[in-house]
């Protein structure tokens, strides 16, 4: 494989002004709130802490031309003269960067009390919360691969597609793949992937109507992707892929609630984690169409939406795959063909 540098190709760039907000006031009655989670989803939960704690919000949310990291590059541009409270990512990986940056401060919440520990920080720079799950979703109709070495089986070529690896959580799956195996068995795979057929697409949206179309056999998406195309009436099924004894699992990607430091209403910030973090909030998410699983053992879900302690999970080191992330980056502008 080609030699790996580290770059930060998906970092860089000017900082956007997602919009111009006045400085937070200090020990006032309200808190700042960075969100990179759809506003469709978490505006509901935003205006639930502010009716139930009496705290007034005021967010700022990432835009569909920022992809997630408009929020996370103002706080790094804010470090100095720190304007939020909490950052709400749909992702670990940001939190990782931020914490790297000296941007977020440590905090430990009663409610991060049975979330696995491979789903916060070590330290307390951040805690997932409700995860999207990476699954197949098949064609009604279709023999079901239950595996994502479907994509590498002759049986299946030419009939799976992928949204493209440079982008989204799709990249965050590679890198997990990278983290898990040797580098060797990896490349192994991405390669026979390619061999095999495997048809990219500009996203998981894409390749679940690509799929439903009956254009392909299977593809790899979020797992709301899947849950809202069969809610909504469409040929597919869904599959959490590798759960046989000893396998692999499927990869959990959850929120992640970062407290920053120096921000204008510490207090507020914290009282606004432990909401997000509680099994309350894990419930509403669950129930929302954004469908996530919560992290928490027990919390009652939708029929369409799995509970962890029935999941078998990815075991991965959030921290080991923020760095392969940005290390892969070159390999797979290469695999993509760009």
């Amino acid at each position: 494989m080609i030699g790996r540098m580290i770059v930060y190709m998906i970092f860089a760039g000017l900082i956007p002004m997602l919009f111009t907000v006045g400085c937070g006031q200090k020990n006032s009655n309200e808190v700042v709130v960075y969100v990179s989670e759809d506003q469709v989803f978490s505006g509901p939960i935003l205006e639930d802490f502010q009716r139930d704690m009496g705290i007034r919000v005021r967010a700022i949310f990432d835009t569909e031309e920022t992809k997630s990291t408009g929020v996370m590059n103002r706080l790094i541009a804010e470090k100095e003269n720190p304007q939020a409270d909490v950052y709400w990512a749909n992702e670990p990986i940001r939190a990782i960067v931020l914490k790297q940056k000296g941007i977020s401060e440590k905090y430990f919440s009663a409610n991060a009390e049975g979330i696995p520990s491979n789903f916060k920080d070590l330290h307390g720079y951040w805690t997932g919360f409700s995860a999207r799950a990476r699954v197949l979703v098949v064609g009604v109709g279709e023999e079901a691969p239950t595996s994502i070495f479907a994509y590498t089986d002759e049986r299946w070529k030419d009939k799976g597609v992928m949204a493209n690896p440079l982008f989204g959580t799709t990249t965050s799956w590679v890198a997990a793949l990278y983290t898990i195996w040797d580098e060797d068995k990896a490349d192994s795979f991405m390669e026979k992937m390619k061999q095999n057929g495997t048809k990219i697409s500009t996203s998981n949206g894409e390749s679940t109507m690509l799929v439903a179309n009956k254009e392909f056999v299977f593809s790899l998406v979020d797992s709301d992707d899947a849950t809202n195309a069969i809610r909504d009436g469409k040929p597919v099924s869904q599959v959490y892929p590798d759960q046989e004894e000893g396998g692999l699992g499927c990869l959990l990607l959850p929120n992640a609630a970062v407290l920053i430091k120096g921000g204008p209403n510490p207090g507020n910030g914290k009282k606004f984690i432990d909401y997000v973090l509680s099994s309350q909030t894990e419930r509403k998410l669950a129930f929302a169409d954004c469908a996530q699983i919560p992290l928490h053992v027990g919390v009652e879900v939708p029929d369409d939406v799995i509970r962890i302690e029935e999941l078998r999970s990815m075991k991965v080191d959030f921290e080991a795959v923020a760095k392969e992330l940005q290390e892969i980056q070159p390999y797979l502008k290469e695999w993509v063909g760009y």
